[in-house]
């Protein structure tokens, strides 16, 4: 684990922000000069604090008007059957994520669909042919105040 100062933190932070600044405008919002900003970054990148770069989408101009997340219940609980589920899920493009979690299902995924009608299709023709699944709740997302996912 890499030791962070405060000044990792603040490259941190306005990377996350905005992870296409120019090293110039990082180094001036965070009081460094150019090479030094781009030495601390560099460093962060090869001890894998930074593990990439990404572009934040628009789901809405992508099609997606749906979001679920989804728990998961397994009929048994062998770590075959959590790899069957989890190979089955890699295809499906509607998960955008698939948490292994703790409590009384095993698994927490973000759906992303068109619609509900989408979403129903992947709930009965996906999640619903699953051997391995025994329940499924779905909490439909009305709003996101807050969603800080880059």
């Amino acid at each position: 684990m890499a030791t962070l100062d405060d000044t990792d933190r603040r490259i941190l932070r306005v990377l996350s922000g905005d992870g296409r600044i120019s090293n110039l405008a990082l180094a001036e919002r965070v009081g460094l000069s150019p090479s030094a900003c781009l030495r601390r970054v560099s460093a962060l990148e090869r001890a894998g604090v930074i593990a990439g770069y990404r572009a934040v989408l628009n789901p809405a101009a992508m099609g997606v008007g749906f979001v679920a997340y989804v728990a998961v219940g397994l009929n048994d609980h062998t770590k075959a059957s959590q790899e069957a589920f989890e190979r089955s899920i890699a295809r499906a493009p509607e998960v955008v994520e698939c948490h292994n979690i703790t409590g009384t299902v095993e698994y927490l995924l973000r759906v992303e669909a068109a619609d509900l009608a989408a979403y129903k299709v992947f709930h009965t023709d996906v999640l619903g042919t699953l051997p391995q699944v025994h329940a499924i709740t779905s909490y439909v997302v009305m709003g996101s105040p807050k969603d800080l996912r880059a």
